[in-house]
């Protein structure tokens, strides 16, 4: 997925109030971006950092910036909108590029369970339904592997449950972990950050909830699906 402007490079000087930034673009001149991201963005908040923005001249939207990339001084590229991986993930599935969710109709953001959206509803005949949602991930602690959450998620761990409950009423469901990030090749659950999801987590799993993890290729053009995480 092509970003729909080339993105600008900047510096980060603060996030604050989950959805703010304050950064300086070459030219010297500080703005404020908005930050798509609810997480905490534990590893890729730091004052100096180099962030890639991408600007808008929508009338109606108050900030002109959006922050899109943050990279890492080794030249790691994360994803900080936590808005495209859905989007990548939909074009996947339209071009049958996830071999686990090829299904003829994808629907999403469909209602289910308590009150609650699934990301994808994947149908087809002869299959069974398939409830799809997918989680974006850019926490990186350790060498090499990627974890989720980065901060506490009670949503997150709603949507565990209402998952399984479709698995028990003879349903599939699928949760897809998508890393924002290009230098890991595994996956595991932060249970020290959220001990509940953890829980929530490996009760879907054994409930019978598959869980999918894939990377992304991340440039400042774009980014696209990746290669199948372990």
């Amino acid at each position: 997925m092509h970003f729909n402007k080339t993105l600008i490079p900047a510096t980060l000087i603060r996030r604050y109030k989950r959805f703010l930034a304050d950064v300086t673009l070459t030219d010297g001149r500080e703005v404020t971006a908005h930050v798509a991201n609810p997480g905490s963005m534990l590893g890729m908040n730091t004052a100096g950092l180099r962030v890639w923005l991408e600007q808008n001249n929508d009338p109606k939207r108050k900030l002109k910036y959006s922050w899109k990339l943050a990279e890492m001084n080794d030249g790691t590229f994360i994803g900080v909108d936590t808005s495209l991986p859905n989007k990548i993930v939909a074009e996947s599935l339209r071009n049958d590029a996830i071999p686990e969710l090829q299904y003829a109709n994808v629907k999403p953001e469909v209602k289910y369970g308590e009150n609650s959206r699934v990301d994808f509803l994947l149908t087809q005949n002869g299959k069974r339904d398939c409830y799809l949602e997918v989680k974006s991930v850019t926490l990186s602690r350790r060498n090499a592997l990627a974890e989720f959450p980065d901060s506490v998620t009670k949503r997150g761990a709603k949507h565990m449950a209402e998952l399984a409950g479709m698995v028990e009423q003879g349903h599939r469901a699928v949760l897809l972990y998508l890393v924002q990030r290009n230098d890991v090749n595994s996956f595991a659950v932060a249970g020290d950050i959220d001990p509940e999801y953890l829980r929530a987590f490996t009760n879907a799993k054994n409930t019978g909830v598959e869980v999918l993890c894939y990377g992304a290729r991340i440039s400042n053009e774009g980014i696209w699906l990746g290669e199948k995480i372990v």
